[in-house]
């Protein structure tokens, strides 16, 4: 009988403490309020000596891009046109204000002819290519240009716009 009593008193306080109410929890800071989503125009332009510039422009939100196309000259080996294809991938990041973090690759491929033989009809060649490019990592302040590589042969910049609704 003790035990039963004994059961019956632990039952009990384990009701009454369960029936307590549970003290308030310290106010926690409200969560940020979600930035509205922003498409980015991506903009870059390279000059070469004695030639008209040339540009890639891309729409995209934050986050990754990945853009594969092919240049509008090509190159001649042994009458057949070679295209030239371009990349031009990265990510961009907003960070606070009027700036960005912008990851970029930025690049080509550049044929190159590996043999001449010579046959009854003419000769012919073969050929590779080569890529090559730009990869690097740069704040951008939205709106202005900037030059990110430059050397004899040219310069390469680039502008990143926030687009309005």
């Amino acid at each position: 009988m003790k035990t039963l009593h004994l059961l019956i008193a632990i039952l009990f306080t384990a009701v009454i403490c369960q029936a307590q109410p549970v003290p308030p929890r310290p106010a926690s800071p409200p969560p940020e309020m979600a930035k509205d989503p922003v498409n980015y125009v991506i903009r870059v332009e390279w000059k070469e000596a004695k030639t008209d510039p040339k540009f890639l422009e891309l729409l995209t939100a934050e986050g990754q891009f990945d853009l594969n196309t092919i240049q509008k000259n090509s190159v001649k080996i042994n009458n057949n046109e070679v295209p030239i294809t371009l990349k031009f991938s990265g990510t961009l990041t907003p960070l606070e204000g009027e700036k960005g973090r912008l990851q970029l690759f930025l690049g080509r491929t550049v044929p190159y002819v590996t043999g001449t033989y010579a046959g009854s009809l003419g000769g012919t060649s073969s050929y590779s290519q080569l890529s090559v490019g730009l990869n690097s990592t740069f704040i951008v302040k939205f709106g202005k240009s900037q030059v990110i590589q430059s050397d004899e042969n040219g310069e390469i910049s680039v502008v990143v716009k926030r687009v309005e609704k």
